[in-house]
This record gives structure tokens, sequence and C-alpha cells, in this order.
């Protein structure tokens, strides 16, 4: 029999798949909480200058002498949202010096700032705030998060070529390893130059913790389980970020939050004497006693009988491959090609560029934060209740176009509406990061049924190195904020963020629909999917519609 025959007869998704599947989504957790924690790592708190020659100097105001000097040597701000200037105070000789009406200093020099004192309303301490990554180094934090997504881009290429060489097994407890080591470290970061080397590897690790559970989760369950069993792990994503809020509200110190979802993850190593290889794995590896053990040892979960020869020898028999240049052979799949890989950058940059641009909504910053985590519940809901009912097609481009067209209409709320209609412009964020959230789970899916067979892993790879490119590009949209200032400047990451989804939704149209479809298997097939010309090819083949998607090595990464 062949591999997906036996899963048939054990059952497709039963008590064996159920348990091992539910213990391998509960890391993609930590992989929801370390992809966007570097919201509160990094967070800029209000602050300025340090008053010169005053100890104990606070952002907060001490007494009325303490107003006076901040008011004689902090100029006041050029945005009107900001409560002082943050990058410079101004210097006079206090014997000499003259003050105008508002008792503001006349003969003074403008210096920039060495020091400066935070405010903790929002946090309690960031390592921004610690190493001082304000003003002139602002630039920095942006790096640190492109660096980030930079270790997540290496280390699915990475560890997605290691699963396939030593297995899923080993390669998903080396990096649940380097996950503890790194976020743990990370916590003890005496400098910059540690804080992103280590923040690249826990990058690194997460890509390698989510994709090899996702892959071996999917490799456990049956052919028509699989795109529910590739969504309802994004929950548990979601869940992280839901997480995440909370205690970060809690603790406000980013070393603590650091630890708290650091520390827990030594409980994962435990699982190496739960969790077993995929038995789909071992057989493409010719270890096919291993393999028998466990499907064995699965049917006795699942109370069913498996004849005495399990394996047949055209199971040997392996299936053509192709490479990626075969996608650019023909003016068809050029195009196909190039949308998809438009699109799973763009999903990926509104997703991540949402999540990490919470701060400059407005409104409050952890409530705003738990929201964002929260729509994924039905952003994942819609995707599973309607993908198999309209199609992939029209679910994608309604996800990207009503996401993507709400963050576009946070333009005029930002920049007319005001404080007034703050609570409009949160409304209209959270619509577009629940299109992103749905548009991630429908396009792993979408592509992965245009791909031909013969490349569909190669393909996904590579779709899958456009989304982290598009993680890599998020943090400097999101900090644009920052840079330009002002209501404007508030409301371009979003701008960016909704013209760019609206671009690639409606780019979607030009991609066949695959719901009903037999999957294609050769090049051929993919430069005629979705003409009459290639279902009258399959009807004479009388084969069956497959939705064999294993080896989709990303979700989220």
């Amino acid at each position: 029999m062949h591999f997906d025959e036996i899963l048939e007869k054990i059952g497709e998704f039963g008590l064996y798949q159920k348990f091992l599947y539910t213990l391998l989504c509960i890391p993609g957790i930590s992989a929801g909480v370390f992809m966007v924690i570097s919201v509160f790592l990094l967070g800029i708190p209000d602050h300025r200058c340090v008053i010169p020659g005053y100890e104990n100097d606070t952002y907060a105001i001490q007494n009325d002498f303490h107003q006076v000097l901040v008011h004689h040597y902090i100029p006041k701000p050029t945005e009107e949202k900001k409560k002082y200037d943050e990058c410079s105070y101004l210097a006079f000789n206090s014997s000499t010096v003259l003050f105008d009406n508002e008792s503001r200093p006349l003969n003074f020099t403008k210096v920039k700032c060495t020091k400066w004192v935070y405010d903790d309303a929002i946090f309690a301490s960031t390592f921004s705030s610690e190493m001082n990554l304000v003003c002139d180094d602002f630039p920095k934090t942006t790096q640190a998060k492109t660096l980030f997504f930079g270790g997540v881009l290496v280390g699915a290429f990475i560890t997605g070529m290691l699963s396939d060489k030593i297995g899923r097994k080993k390669t998903l407890f080396l990096s649940f390893f380097l996950a503890l080591a790194t976020t743990v470290g990370l916590a003890f970061s005496p400098s910059y130059p540690v804080f992103v080397t280590l923040r690249f590897f826990v990058g690194f690790s997460m890509a390698g913790i989510f994709m090899t559970a996702f892959v071996i989760g999917l490799e456990l369950v049956g052919p028509t389980k699989r795109n529910l069993a590739g969504i309802v792990i994004e929950y548990f994503f979601a869940l992280g970020l839901v997480l995440l809020a909370g205690v970060a509200y809690l603790l406000r110190d980013w070393f603590y939050i650091e630890l708290a979802f650091g520390a827990p993850m030594v409980l994962f190593l435990l699982m190496w004497w739960v969790i077993p290889e995929s038995p789909r794995w071992l057989i493409n590896q010719g270890r096919k006693e291993e393999a028998e053990v466990i499907l064995r040892k699965a049917a006795k979960v699942n109370k069913v009988t498996l004849p005495d020869k399990l394996f047949m020898e055209e199971d040997e028999e392996e299936p053509p491959t192709g490479h990626l240049l075969h996608l650019f052979t023909s003016r068809v799949l050029l195009v196909r090609t190039l949308v998809i890989f438009f699109n799973w950058m763009v999903v990926s940059m509104t997703y991540y560029g949402l999540s990490l641009n919470t701060g400059n909504l407005g409104g409050d910053f952890y409530m705003n934060f738990f929201i964002s985590g929260l729509v994924e519940f039905p952003a994942y809901t819609l995707s599973i209740l309607f993908l198999d009912r309209i199609g992939r097609k029209i679910c994608h481009l309604l996800a990207m176009v009503i996401g993507g067209g709400c963050c576009l209409a946070t333009i005029f709320t930002i920049v007319y509406g005001g404080e007034e209609l703050q609570w409009l412009t949160t409304t209209l964020a959270m619509i577009g990061k629940l299109g992103s959230a749905a548009a991630f789970a429908i396009i792993y899916v979408f592509s992965a049924e245009l791909y031909p067979t013969v490349v569909r892993n190669t393909g996904m790879g590579a779709s899958s190195c456009c989304a982290r490119v598009g993680g890599m590009i998020a943090p400097y949209v999101a900090d644009s904020a920052k840079i330009i200032g002002g209501d404007f400047g508030h409301a371009v990451p979003l701008a960016v963020f909704g013209a760019a989804s609206v671009l690639a939704g409606l780019l979607s149209l030009l991609l066949p629909e695959t719901l009903g479809e037999h999957l294609p298997e050769s090049i051929e097939d993919g430069v005629i999917f979705g003409t009459d010309q290639y279902r009258e090819k399959k009807a004479r083949k009388y084969k069956p519609s497959s939705n064999d998607l294993l080896k989709i090595e990303m979700t989220k990464f």
C-alpha cells in the first residue's frame, strides 16, 4: 500500500494523530510570541533629555522646582502630540541668561542629548531605553527587527534542508534547544551587538520550530484533513499573541517578559520521548521497519487492524522532480509565479507590519495589541468555513482587498479625524489585521495547489523566501511613522500596507481557481491549468482530485 492508503486505513485524523498534532501545535504559541515580541523588547517610551546637573532626574515631574527646570532646559516639541523635544536640550549660562515672557531662555545653545529619562506609563523598561536607542540611534531598533527576520529567512532555509537530511524530529529538537539558549541568553544581553546576534538566532530557531512541527503534523494526517491541519495550527500562533499582550501588560519589563516566555521552552525538550519521527520521512529514507513500528502503534491507539504486509515494491518509486526555473519557461507560468511571489511578500509584510505598528495607533497600547491577536481567531475560522465553499481565489481576493481597503481608509480618520475618530482608526486597522491573517492562511493552500507537483516543494520554498523578505521590509515601513512624524507620518505605514494589499489582491485575479480541480502534475499541466483543455485531459485519465500538500514547509515563516 501507498502511505496515504495506510493513513486511510489507520484513520486520517484518529486519536493518535490528534494527540500528537495537539502537542506539535503547542510550540506554535512560542513562535507567535517571539515573532512579534520586539514590540515590547524594542518599544520606545516617551522621553526627554536629562536636565544638566540635576541628580535623580525623572520623566515625571517631581515638584514645582523640577517643573521650572524642565521648562527652562527642554525645548518645545516640533510634533504636536509630543510633550517635549526628545533629542535636545537648551544650554545657557545661568548667571547671565535672560528669559522671555514664557520663561524660556533667550540666549542659549541647542545641544543634542547624551542621556535621557523615560516615561514609565507604558513600559517600565525596554532594551531600547536601557541602551538609549533613541534619536540618532533610533534606526538601530529597526535594524534589529529586520535582522530577526533575516534569521527567520536563513533558519527556514537551513532547517528545511536539515529536516530532509537528518529527520524532522532531530531538527525540531535542535531548534528547541537553540531557542531555549538564545531566548534566555537574550534577556542578559550586555550590548546591542550581542542583542541583535541573539535575536538573529532566535529568528533562526523559530523558523525551525514552527516549520518542522508544521510538517510533522501534516505528514501524520490523511489527505482530506491536511488543509484543516494546516490552518488549525494558526490558532495556536494567534494564542501566542494574546498571551504576550497579557503577560507584557502585567510585567512591563522587557527582561522579565523575555524570560517568562523563554524559560518555559525547556518543557518542549521533554517531548523527545513522545513525538515520533515522521513515518513518511522514514519511508523515503528506506527505513520502513521503523516507520512500520510507528504506524502499527497508531493503528493500535486508533483501534484498527492493519494487514501483515504494509509496503509494496512499487512504493519505492520516486516521483519526478523539477527545478524552480521551470516556472519561468512559459509566459503563463511566469505571470502566475510572479503574482504568487508578490502576494506572499505583501501578506507577510502587512501581517507583521500591522503587528509592529500597534504602538502608532494611539489609544491603549496593550489593548490594541491584544485585539490585534484576538482578530486572528475569526480570520482563521472564516478561512476554514469558506475555502471549500466559495473557492481559494475569491477568499484570498476578499481578504486582501477588504483588509487593504480598511488600512487605506485610516488615512482620512488619522489626518482629518484626529482623536475624536481614534476608535474608528483602531477598528479599521484591526479589520486590516484580520484580512492579512486570513490571507496568510489562504495563500499557502492556494499557491500550493497552483504549483505543478514536480516543482511544488521548490515553488513553495521560493514563495516562503518572498514572505520572509516581506517580513524584513515590515519594520522599516512600520517605523517610518516615527521618522516622518505628525498625523501624516502615523498614516503612512497603514497606507503602504493597505495599498500593497489591494494591489496584490487584484493581481490574484490573474490566477485560476483551484477548488474542485485535479492538481497539476507536470509543467505542461501547469501551463494549461484552469482551462477546458486541462479538464478534458484529466477527465480522460480518471484520476481523483488530490490535496497532497505535504512538505509545504511554511505558513507565517
